[in-house]
Formats: C-alpha cells, sequence, structure tokens
C-alpha cells in the first residue's frame, strides 16, 4: 500500500497514525485557522462525502426510497413536539389529505354558496364546451347482412354462465355473442346465477335485458332472448340430439377453463376444435373472458349486442320511462335538463374501502362487523394493513353526499338545479345526506320519484332497481361518477354512443379533493377555481377514443362509431338522421 492518505498528505508506510487526543489539542490551539464546524454542519459534511461516493449512493438510494414512499403512503408520520407547563406533548402529524376534515370545510364555504346564486341563466344549459362531439354518429347497421342471408352452418352449441350484477351479465352477454359469431357457434341462452350481493334469482331467462330483432319496426318479445338471426343463432333450450348426446345432463358438457382476456386466436386455436369435436361446449364462468382488443368484425358484434339488441324487460323500461318523464317535467326551469349522481356510499363499500370518516368508534366497530360479514376474514389475514388515510390520499374513498354536494356548488350548479341520486341503501342516510339535501332541495331517489306501489315489485332484486337507476342516469344532461365500478363505465360508453361521441360525464380527480377537502380555511374562489379545472377536463376527456387496451363498452368510438362524413361515404344509403331506436 502507497504511503499516501486520502487526502494526499505524505506519510511514511510504517509510521502509526496521531493520536486522537493530540489531534483535538492541534484542533484546539489553532487560530485563526477558521471558525469552528458546528455538530449540524459536522453530519451534514460527512453525509455528503458519503452519498457523493460510489459505495454510498449504492446504499443511500434504496433507503431513501423507500422512506420517501413510506411517507407518502402515511406508514411514517413526523411527530411534532411541543412543551407545556415543562412537560414534553407529543402529536401524531397526519399526511395532507388523509383526515376526513370535509364537514369543517363545509361550514367555512356554506356562506359563500347561500351568498352565490345564478339568476340569469341555469348553467344546465351551459355545462358542456366541447365543440366536436358532434360528428360522431353510430353506423353498427352498415356491416348488416341482408334480411334474409342464411347463416353458415353451426359448428356447435356453446353454452356459458355467468354471475355478478346488472353490467356484469351484460358485459357476459355481449362477450359471448361477439365468441359465438367467431366461432360460428349456436348460442344456448345464458344461464345467470344466484349472487350473494346482488341476490337475484337464477334462471335461464333473464328478466332484466332481452335480445331483439328488428322486422317492420316492431321488437319480438316472445322471450328474453329472441334470435338476433342475422348475425348469431341462438336458442332458448338443448337441443334433443345434444341432451341423448350428454345423457340428459348439462353437467357432462365439458367445461373449458379459459383464461381471462383471452384473444380470438385462442378460442380459434383452443375452443373451436373442442367444439367441432364434440358438438357443445361450456365456459363457465364467462365473465371477462375476451380480450379488449380483437378484429373489427368481432367488436362489432358487441357493438350490436351491447347498443343495440340488449334492452330492459318490458316492465323495468315502463317505470323507469315514467320516471325519466317526471325528472324531465321537474326541471322544466332548466329545459327539462337534470344532473344524476352515482353514489357509492353504501355501508358495503364503505366497508370495502377501509376509509374512516367522522363516525369514530361506533363507525369504527361497524365497518370490522359488516367486513367480516361480507368478505370472512380477508381483511383479518395475517400481514394485512389497513391504512385508512392513504386510502383517501390515493383517492380510494367514496365521495359523501356532502363532498359530491360541495363539488357540484363549486363547479357551478346552483339550488335550483334537479339532482336524481342512483345509489344502493346509504349509510347513515339521515346523517350524511341532510347537507346534500341542504345545498340541492331538488334532490330525487327511486324511492322519491316512484311511488311505494311502483316500486313494489323490485324490491328485494338489486340488479332491478339498479337498472332503473340506469336509465334515468342514461338520459340526464351530466352524469357524475364518484366510485368507479362496471355500473358507470358502461353508463360513459353508452352515454357517448347516444350523445354523438361526447360521455356528458364528470369523473373528478379524487386525489386533489382529498387534499381540497383536507383545508378548512380554504377560500370559496380558490376552491371554485380547482373543482371547475376539473369540470373542463371531464369535458375534454369525453371525447375519447377507445385504446387497444381499453373496452369498448366505455369507449365506442371507432369501432361502433363513426364521423358523419365518414358515415356517408361508407354506406351512401344511410343518412345522418338514421334512427338506430337507442
Amino acid at each position: 500500500m502507497h504511503g499516501y492518505s486520502r487526502l494526499g498528505n505524505p506519510r511514511a508506510a510504517g509510521s502509526p497514525p496521531s493520536s486522537p487526543r493530540c489531534r483535538h489539542g492541534r484542533n484546539k490551539n489553532a487560530g485563526g485557522r477558521g471558525p469552528k464546524q458546528s455538530i449540524v454542519e459536522k453530519v451534514v459534511v460527512l453525509l455528503i462525502s458519503v452519498v457523493f461516493k460510489r459505495r454510498g449512493v449504492l446504499l443511500f438510494a434504496p433507503l431513501l426510497y423507500i422512506s420517501g414512499m413510506l411517507l407518502y403512503m402515511g406508514s411514517v408520520s413526523f411527530d411534532v413536539v411541543s412543551l407545556k407547563n415543562a412537560v414534553v406533548v407529543v402529536r401524531k402529524r397526519s399526511p395532507p389529505g388523509s383526515l376526513y376534515r370535509s364537514p369543517q370545510v363545509f361550514q367555512k364555504l356554506w356562506p359563500y354558496m347561500q351568498a352565490e346564486s345564478n339568476h340569469t341563466h341555469n348553467f344546465l344549459m351551459t355545462v358542456w364546451n366541447s365543440k366536436v362531439h358532434q360528428v360522431w354518429k353510430p353506423c353498427i347497421s352498415k356491416d348488416t347482412p341482408k334480411e334474409g342471408t342464411a347463416l353458415p352452418q353451426s359448428n356447435g352449441l356453446f353454452i356459458i354462465e355467468a354471475n355478478g350484477g346488472l353490467n356484469q351479465q351484460r358485459l357476459s352477454i355481449c362477450d359471448a355473442v361477439a365468441v359465438a359469431g367467431l366461432l360460428n357457434a349456436t348460442l344456448l341462452i345464458p344461464i345467470f346465477h344466484l349472487n350473494s350481493v346482488w341476490r337475484d334469482s337464477r334462471g335461464k331467462c333473464w328478466p332484466l335485458l332481452r335480445v331483439y330483432v328488428k322486422r317492420d319496426s316492431m321488437i319480438l318479445k316472445r322471450s328474453c332472448f329472441d334470435n338476433a338471426r342475422n348475425h348469431v343463432n341462438v336458442v332458448r333450450e338443448l337441443p334433443g340430439d345434444i341432451l341423448e348426446r350428454f345423457d340428459n345432463n348439462i353437467s357432462n358438457i365439458v367445461n373449458l377453463r379459459v383464461k381471462g382476456w383471452s384473444s380470438p386466436a385462442y378460442y380459434l386455436q383452443k375452443v373451436l376444435p373442442k367444439l367441432e369435436k364434440m358438438g357443445a361446449v361450456r365456459i363457465a364462468p364467462f365473465s371477462n373472458r375476451l380480450a379488449h382488443a380483437v378484429p373489427s368484425n368481432v367488436q362489432r358484434l358487441r357493438c350490436l349486442a351491447n347498443f343495440e339488441a340488449l334492452r330492459f324487460s318490458n316492465s323495468i323500461r315502463i317505470l323507469a320511462d315514467k320516471m325519466v318523464d317526471r325528472m324531465i317535467k321537474s326541471s322544466s326551469h332548466s329545459g327539462g335538463k337534470y344532473v344524476s349522481v352515482h353514489l357509492r356510499f353504501e355501508e358495503d363499500m364503505v366497508a370495502f374501502s377501509c376509509c374512516e370518516y367522522d363516525g369514530g368508534e361506533e363507525e369504527k366497530r361497524e365497518m370490522d362487523i359488516a367486513r367480516e360479514r361480507g368478505w370472512r376474514g380477508k381483511f383479518r389475514r395475517r400481514g394485512r394493513v389497513i391504512r385508512p388515510g392513504a386510502n383517501r390520499v390515493d383517492g380510494k374513498c367514496p365521495l359523501t353526499p356532502l363532498e359530491v354536494g360541495m363539488m357540484l356548488r363549486g363547479m357551478g350548479f346552483d339550488n335550483t338545479t334537479s339532482v336524481y341520486i342512483a345509489a344502493g341503501k346509504i349509510y347513515k342516510a339521515e346523517k350524511y345526506m341532510a347537507p346534500l339535501k341542504q345545498m340541492f332541495p331538488r334532490l330525487e331517489m327511486k324511492d322519491t320519484l316512484a311511488t311505494a306501489e311502483e316500486l313494489a315489485p323490485f324490491q328485494g332484486h338489486l340488479s332491478r332497481l339498479a337498472a332503473l337507476d340506469y336509465t334515468v342516469c342514461l338520459h340526464s344532461e351530466v352524469f357524475v361518477t364518484t366510485q368507479g365500478g362496471n355500473f358507470p363505465h358502461f353508463l360513459m360508453g353508452h352515454r357517448r354512443y347516444l350523445y354523438g361521441g361526447h360521455s356528458k360525464t364528470i369523473n373528478p380527480d379524487k386525489r386533489k379533493l382529498a387534499l381540497l377537502f383536507d383545508n378548512p380555511s380554504i377560500r370559496w374562489e380558490d376552491f371554485k377555481r380547482q373543482v371547475q379545472d376539473m369540470l373542463r377536463h371531464s369535458d375534454q376527456k369525453g371525447v375519447e377514443l377507445k385504446k387497444p387496451s381499453a373496452s369498448l363498452y366505455t369507449f365506442p368510438m371507432p369501432d361502433c362509431m363513426c364521423k358523419e362524413a365518414e358515415a356517408r361515404n361508407e354506406n351512401s344509403n344511410m343518412t345522418n338522421k338514421t334512427d338506430f331506436n337507442t
């Protein structure tokens, strides 16, 4: 080893280092060599010198990253120490946005909401500023075979089983129609199972939706799932020869295990040969078993099934149409336009989100019971850590009715706005709905818009009640989504299909809202500016084309819709005013 130190001072190879006591003494008596370094300065210099070395970077970089993530997620927070009467008081500092302070924010902003009213014009008349959304029109029918065109001979019977709620079953139907068309198979009316949440009865004849055939502008209503003859063969019961082949037992038909989001190539290579060989195959469960990115001819079948063929059953449609008419009449002051809100503040949703509000220990106890009742120990598994603050900061907490109301008032909707709330049983509705009704007196729900006698046949059937909500939301001028899920995603796509390509949906940034609702000292003007930016962003994103990994049911353009000029050029027989009976 060379006889030089790291600082470059020559030293004999065998000379021992000087005594620390001697070095300290020399520094102590060395006047005029510069000011003494404090302990903090020495630590900073030491850290910098270590970090700028290669080994220091490798050592500290992961630690700094992990520490930053822990701080961001709320797992670690600094303690605030203060002195009171010579006693040390330690308080835990919560990450910004991690607490439910919305009631305090409301108390601060409510006087400004009361003072600000719009008497000159209704905001609903000018809420959307997008200039390009009128160029898109449905154009599924341009690929429809001529009436009477026979389908090729079927390769076999295709059977699926589906469960879940309203739109999860809807997705399964549409994907099943697409796969049946791809395989040139005959589709058996799907079998629907009882779901522990939705609690609708099991059966082959789904009481919610029907596929119809358009003939002379009439809708055939002889069964729940009529044959769309020009595209896919559909049968109500298993043919006799198939039953005999499998000893009159549908369970003997092979059930293929298909991975989620499988490609059309997989179905053609793996499923079709077995279908041709055995004459019938089952896929159970079938939900989400077809990829989003498929050839245009397969997508067209999805479009046809979802936007043209499926209809709610008569009992649902009759009451739903009455409810829409009543909302329009109650909104006559705004040209019949109203706001609909999908409010996910039911007890099970609050429990599943693991978020905390202002209910204290009683709320925690109720949520623990609800989680155990609904998910049987899932949230008590070893290693499972529940961090309500981190969930709120990350935008995963369901918006409360109070927060929805403040957001809408800040966006410009005043107290004359008619609002429809689509929801199940709201958690502690009397407490949490009161401020929303205070901000929007013209508030309606299923049980206020329809009579008890009208709703009686639907009670106990949650997906039928959801179908009523779906229809009222579909025809609103503004739809507000607050928590995600199949319901708003299908609605956004359906509304794009109906309204010239624009979803007319407010999809708020809940991470930003968490910060706004965490600031009781926020100024009304600042609050309005922030939420109005969210409204403008939702308006701009309302017209959006489907990306390869996205769902057609949310983004029907360009697979199910065409620009007006393109629609005229591709099919000269189709005009822009064609009525697709949507």
